[in-house]
């Protein structure tokens, strides 16, 4: 069974785990196996293998023990932007260099106390602001320098980002689950990019408290697997209110997101925009979207015609908003407190901006002065708080579509996955990528990316979009689709 444990997915894994028919130990180490093999992807940025197997055993024992926790030895990595109390913290920027938390993230803290065993840290965008994961200022492991992440499926191509790392861990098998975050589309877009199925909940199920911050009212956690059968099982663990750390999250009590899975979806509304089949969409991307949504006729559900009118606004208004956020958010990297200080400067207020010249890449310093711009006197009115009116305008949206269905679905990107380089640091590109993720995020909405097919050797992933709280019906709906099909079981020659 070992050399067939990276193919298990979470369920299947934790199934075994239970009937003692692998042991943590084994598990962890064959993924620790398979990330050594694979250092050239990019994919890791910090490993404890000691600290691993420590947790591994200690899962075997409650096993042994009776342990009934749904993820008992599961061995899970997490995105570079969540805190760590055993393993360093960079946020993929060198302005973290050497960083080491006193607490774990509460997503980290929930996932652990579920039975997750932690595999390792991995690469993200410089401080999540990217849809490449070129964005990156810290070292892969096995290598001394800063890498991009590269896709499994064709490894001149990006995963996308920023949870590229989380995208490639799950597609390549080096990890059966990671943690990742989504602002605009960070899960879904490499999710879809590397042939993996990511959810997004809605703003506040998951607490925030230890997540590196980049725009407060968006980023927010979710899990990247094989399935939605496996995400399901992880989101139920990763959610709930956290009053006392994140003052965003949700008074809500944690939910069995599971409890739907095998729901039949007859009369099923599944709303399809518009706005999302037109041009810029790729023909084969769109050609794996509308098969994938025959299949979801021959499953009984049904497509309604909406339109979401302002989905072209929300590339403007996010990059507001989202740059806003981060000029305030990254103010607290100066060198003072934790972190990268410049050895030379000539007083306090060089200090802080040499410190920041060193520490900060080129992409995080264009949002910072783009969203300390927009704030600015005689400029706040006129971007900040129109791009506010229209965010709301864009929920609204999203509103009068749900009176006429039950689900959104449409492409998760209007394209594969480019290749290493390709925009050719025009960041415009880049953010043009977002355009059919970043609508759901402004609204707060859940959303997902499914594997619906391929636009030639490329994995093609199909989003859906639920109202606040429809969580456990996107999971089924996606549950169905993948009972039905066999796209999220491909995987990458090689891997």
């Amino acid at each position: 069974m070992s050399g067939e444990l990276h193919q298990m997915g979470v369920a299947g894994l934790a199934k075994a785990l239970r009937e003692r028919k692998v042991s943590a130990v084994e598990a962890a180490q064959h993924h620790l196996s398979r990330i050594r093999d694979h250092q050239d992807l990019g994919a890791f940025v910090a490993l404890d293998e000691q600290l691993t197997l420590t947790q591994a055993r200690a899962a075997d024992a409650r096993i042994a023990a009776g342990s009934a926790s749904p993820l008992e030895g599961v061995p899970i990595a997490h995105k570079d932007i969540f805190v760590t109390a055993d393993l360093p913290t960079t946020a993929g920027s060198r302005i973290l260099a050497g960083y080491r938390s006193p607490f774990d993230a509460t997503v980290v803290r929930k996932l652990a106390e579920a039975g997750a065993v932690t595999l390792g840290k991995l690469s993200c965008d410089e401080f999540a602001m990217g849809s490449a994961n070129e964005n990156v200022a810290v070292p892969a492991i096995g290598f001394d320098h800063a890498v991009p992440v590269r896709n499994p499926w064709n490894t001149d191509r990006i995963p996308g980002g920023s949870s590229g790392g989380s995208a490639v861990a799950v597609a390549a098998g080096l990890a059966p689950a990671a943690t990742g975050t989504d602002t605009g589309g960070s899960i879904r877009q490499p999710a879809s990019f590397c042939g993996v199925t990511g959810i997004k909940p809605t703003y506040g199920r998951a607490s925030r408290y230890g997540m590196v911050a980049f725009a407060s009212s968006l980023d927010q956690a979710g899990p990247m697997a094989r399935s939605a059968e496996d995400c399901a099982l992880l989101l139920s663990a990763m959610c709930g209110p956290d009053p006392e750390r994140d003052s965003t999250s949700l008074a809500r009590p944690a939910e069995d997101f599971s409890r739907s899975l095998g729901d039949s979806l007859d009369g099923l509304r599944i709303g399809v925009p518009k706005e999302f089949f037109g041009e810029g969409v790729a023909p084969g991307v769109r050609a794996a979207v509308d098969a994938a949504l025959a299949q979801y006729e021959k499953l009984g559900a049904r497509r309604v015609e909406i339109t979401l009118p302002r989905t072209e606004l929300s590339i403007p208004v996010y990059y507001i908003l989202a740059a806003a956020e981060a000029s305030s958010n990254l103010s607290r990297f100066d060198g003072v407190k934790f972190g990268h200080r410049a050895k030379a400067y000539r007083d306090l207020a060089d200090m802080y901006a040499q410190t920041r010249e060193e520490g900060f890449g080129d992409e995080v310093k264009r949002r910072i002065m783009i969203g300390t711009y927009v704030l600015s006197h005689g400029y706040y009115d006129a971007y900040y708080l129109q791009a506010q009116k229209v965010r709301r305008m864009i929920a609204d949206d999203f509103q009068q579509a749900f009176a006429q269905c039950d689900l959104i679905a449409g492409p998760a990107a209007p394209t594969v996955a480019w290749k290493l380089g390709e925009h050719g640091g025009d960041p415009v590109a880049d953010y043009l990528a977002d355009i059919f993720t970043l609508p759901a995020s402004l609204a707060g909405l859940p959303g997902m990316s499914v594997p619906a097919g391929f636009d030639g050797a490329m994995p093609v992933g199909i989003q859906l979009i639920g109202n606040y709280f429809a969580e456990a019906k996107l999971l089924n709906a996606a549950h169905a689709f993948q009972q039905a099909t066999d796209w999220h079981l491909r995987t990458p020659a090689g891997f």
